[in-house]
């Protein structure tokens, strides 16, 4: 199954925004690969938030930088930015996506 078949069509939006959301949690990879993947998928747009304990997790495990992350994004936020466009509940986005997410974060 294609991407297009999970993420439905929106003519008023061509480009599908997701949020990637990389956390302190074990397993940085996932929000990693998540991104390399969806950066080949050209009717994809990904907003990246990372936090500090991510940034710190995303070093230790994968070796990459805070910058090296947000290169392999389409848009970046700075995470204490509570005015970026993805705190807006009205910008439209087909989805959210926490990698890695603990169980406790999700309560």
């Amino acid at each position: 199954m294609g991407l297009s078949r999970i993420i439905p069509k929106d003519e008023k939006y061509p480009m599908k925004r997701i949020i990637i959301a990389i956390s302190g949690a074990s397993g940085a990879i996932y929000g990693v690969r998540l991104l390399q993947v969806l950066t080949e998928q050209p009717e994809i747009e990904t907003h990246l938030i990372v936090s500090p304990a991510g940034e710190l997790t995303a070093k230790l495990e994968t070796g990459l930088s805070l910058q090296k992350l947000h290169s392999l994004a389409s848009v970046a936020h700075d995470f204490n930015n509570i005015g970026a466009s993805i705190a807006s509940g009205t910008y439209p986005v087909a989805g959210m996506i926490i990698a890695p997410c603990s169980m406790d974060l999700l309560y």
